[in-house]
């Protein structure tokens, strides 16, 4: 079964990035917030996965919490482990000991300060096909960091990933203006065009408790969603689980309707 063949109407899952809960914890020497104990917590709480993005400079995520949360999840055979990253960096080491469930190629430079764009075919397609023949050799599944362009998707499948990640900064920062329903119909036509290839769509950046029910009410046959940034600012005043049980709220309110 190819990933686009799961119907679009399946429920969508929301991995929780937990780099900010680590960016805290770093500032001091204390080890808390505890990067561990977050994802218990979301997990209890009923998050269907967890995300990182350990990048070289370890300046949120350390290599240490790749493997502490991966013995974590063993226990969590229902819940899936996605790393994000550059392939051509730190991340390949990870995958290969540890060979989680979903792992993100993401185009970002060493020290860049957020994932700000996606890959680009056919200038990336060389590079990336033995990588991501590594990946799924291990049985770990391949998702690529992509601008909303339709044109990219079938690329994309024909380098040999499983799925696509829409970045969807775009889409949030046209949220409160006039371009809002623009982006929305850009991101459905690359999910349809990405469906349409055999590829699975998860999205994630900027993605909140304010824009994701339409999001995931418009674009088709969203898998996951993988929210951080915005997650961790709403924990830090309503609490994990209560922040958790908003955002299933968010996704089943849009397949509700």
């Amino acid at each position: 079964m190819t990933e686009a063949s799961r119907s679009p109407l399946s429920r969508t899952a929301l991995s929780v990035n937990l780099n900010k809960v680590a960016l805290v914890r770093n500032t001091r020497h204390l080890g808390i917030p505890s990067v561990t104990r977050a994802a218990t917590l979301c997990l209890e709480a009923g998050a269907h996965g967890i995300t990182v993005h350990p990048r070289p400079d370890e300046r949120h995520i350390r290599a240490h919490d790749v493997h502490d949360l991966a013995a974590l999840l063993k226990a969590w055979p229902d819940c899936e482990f996605n790393i994000e990253g550059n392939p051509f960096h730190n991340l390949m080491g990870f995958v290969r000991e540890l060979r989680p469930q979903q792992v993100t190629f993401v185009p970002d430079s060493e020290g860049q300060f957020t994932s700000d764009h996606g890959w680009s075919f056919p200038a990336d397609a060389d590079r990336l096909r033995p990588v991501i023949a590594q990946a799924r050799e291990l049985g770990v599944r391949v998702s690529l960091f992509m601008d909303a362009d339709p044109a990219q998707m079938a690329a994309a499948r024909a380098v040999g990933a499983d799925r696509v990640e829409l970045y969807t900064e775009p889409y949030a920062a046209a949220w409160h203006t006039s371009r809002r329903d623009e982006q929305l119909q850009r991101f459905k036509a690359a999910a349809q065009a990405a469906l349409d290839a055999g590829l699975g769509v998860n999205a994630g950046h900027d993605l909140n408790r304010e824009n994701l029910t339409a999001f995931v009410r418009t674009v088709p046959g969203v898998a996951e969603v993988s929210i951080g940034h915005a997650l961790i600012a709403d924990a830090l005043e309503l609490g994990y689980s209560a922040t958790i049980a908003d955002y299933n709220r968010c996704i089943n309110d849009a397949f509700a309707s």
